[in-house]
Parts: C-alpha cells; structure tokens; sequence
C-alpha cells in the first residue's frame, strides 16, 4: 500500500508494545510522514528511540486533557506541515486505585479521568486539528469489547469504551460534511502497558485460544493491516463503525 505523501499524527505510543507503534510501523514502512506525541516526560526516553527508528518528523509531548497542551501539539505540528491526512488516537487512561474492584465503587473523580482521557481528548485534538485535516482525511481510535460486554475488573474502562465509541458516530456525523472519516478498532486483547494493569487479561486470552473461530489471539500486525485499510482510500466510504479484530471471538456466545 502507498502512503507516500500522506502525513500522520500519532497519539499514544508507550513502548514497542503499544498497539500505536505497531500501526505507525505499518505507517512508516508504507511511506506515511508522521509525527509522534506522548503524554509526558517519563515516556520521552521510550518514545524518542522509536520515533528516531521510524523517521518521525517530530516527538511532542501533550498533556491531552489539558487544551492549552493540545493547541502548543498543533502549532508544532503547523511548523512542519500544512495539513494532516491520518490521525491515530491510541489513548486510553483510568486511575489504576478505580480498576479491578467493583464498578460501583468508582469514584467521581476517577469516573471524570476516565472519561476526559479516554473519551474527550479525541474530541479536543480533532476540534483543534480541524483547520488542518485535509478533505479525505481518516481518523482512527482503539476500543474493546469490554464497550458492549462485561468483563471483570475492567471496570470504568468499559464504560468509558462506550462512550468512545458512541463519539466515534457523533464525529463521524459532524465531520462527514468535510469528508473526514472516523472509525475505531475494537482489539481483542492483547499484553501492552495498558493492560497489564488489569486482572485476568491472561486468563481472557487462553479462553480466545480456546473458542475464537480463528483459534488464536491477535497481534500487532493484524491490528495495523485493519488500520491500513481504514486510514487508507481503501476504505474512502468506511466512516462511523466499529471494526472487530479480535480472532471473530465478538460473534461467540461463550
């Protein structure tokens, strides 16, 4: 496939494990410029070797739930390009003291991080990037199945996830005028930083081994082929959905 030419902003890389690195690898080794933010200064000495690997233009950091922040990331990004043809939200936060308990026990003040991080900086960076999306441009974000289902210990993450995904049709709708497109990928689970702060990941990935039609957990590189279609003009009328790539475990019910 041949990005050559377009230019993405990467939200969310961690570590070589993040879901984002594998999407912006796939990126990269399609020709797509990118640049890379992060959330904060203890991320700089991971984020920095694998933007430098990757040839990412530039390495910013942002505090999305800060404005302020997220208008400083785009007069950055403004230095070097004139538009943004791809987007790639791969954020998601929760208070680890408001996960692995009952969601009931939540805490208001965790419930709002939840919701500000996961949910609403998608929001903030698109109303801040909207000068600058190119008509045609796509935007992707990552959800999971814990949006539609319960699964223990996830927790306010779950709820948030819906959240996330009900914007993804909100944004769809308000920005197909411009012929933006927006779509998430709802990943079946997989061992990142995220999720190692949640209980019983291991045990929901032996049982996908066990009942997925495909027989197998999922990796990187079959999340970033999907996002290649859905960033690409592969996927030109594709906007508002949610895309399971999840070894088809979605469709079982049990």
């Amino acid at each position: 496939m041949n990005l050559k030419g377009k230019r993405a902003l990467v939200l969310g890389i961690a570590n070589q494990y993040s879901i984002a690195y594998g999407i912006a690898k796939a990126l990269s080794e399609n020709g797509c410029e990118m640049i890379f933010s992060y959330a904060g200064p203890k991320l700089a000495r991971r984020v920095q070797p694998i933007a430098d690997a990757l040839g990412a233009k530039m390495c910013v950091e942002c505090d999305l739930s800060n404005d302020f922040a997220i208008q400083k990331l785009m007069e950055s990004v403004r230095s070097v390009w004139d538009g943004i043809d791809i987007i790639v939200h791969s954020v998601a936060y929760a208070p680890i003291e408001e996960l692995n308990k009952a969601y009931h026990h939540t805490t208001r003040q965790g419930f709002h991080i939840a919701m500000d991080i996961s949910v609403y900086s998608l929001v903030a960076v698109l109303r801040e990037a909207e000068a600058m999306l190119q008509e045609g441009a796509s935007i992707i974000t990552l959800t999971y199945y814990g949006a539609e289902k319960v699964v223990p210990n996830y927790g306010v993450m779950g709820v948030a996830k819906a959240a996330l995904e009900a914007s993804v049709r909100y944004l769809a709708f308000s920005m197909g005028e411009h012929s933006v497109r927006i779509n998430a990928i709802s990943a079946g689970p997989m061992k990142t930083l995220s999720t190692a702060r949640i209980s019983g990941v291991s045990q929901i990935q032996r049982r996908i081994e066990k009942s997925a039609p495909l027989g197998r957990n999922i990796n990187s590189e079959d999340i970033a082929k999907t996002a290649l279609y859905l960033l690409s003009d592969l996927a030109s009328g594709v906007t508002g959905e949610v895309i399971y790539v999840d070894a088809g475990m979605n469709i079982m019910a049990y």
